[in-house]
């Protein structure tokens, strides 16, 4: 029989949890999806545009170099010899 005790534990246990999974929300509430792996390949053809954005490493994100695509985001090896090539551009 599961009494009152322990399903208010389950509770706090699910908030608890919730909060710290919930930690990589920016500041003003909305989520950015972050990279969680890069790539080494050569992709410099997929980018559009001149714009990118440097992520820091904050688990489970990785230290990447994002780039838009037409088919969304590319996380790059910011230590990739084609991604230091394109950010002097």
């Amino acid at each position: 029989m599961v009494n009152s005790r322990s399903v208010l534990l389950l509770v706090c246990t699910v908030l608890v949890v919730g909060a710290i999974c919930g930690s990589d929300a920016r500041q003003d509430g909305k989520r950015r999806p972050c990279c969680v792996a890069v790539t080494n390949l050569d992709m410099s053809a997929e980018v559009v545009g001149e714009t990118y954005r440097q992520q820091a490493a904050t688990p489970p994100c990785v230290k990447a170099i994002i780039f838009n695509t037409e088919h969304g985001p590319l996380c790059a090896d910011p230590n990739a010899q084609w991604v230091k090539d394109r950010e002097l551009c």
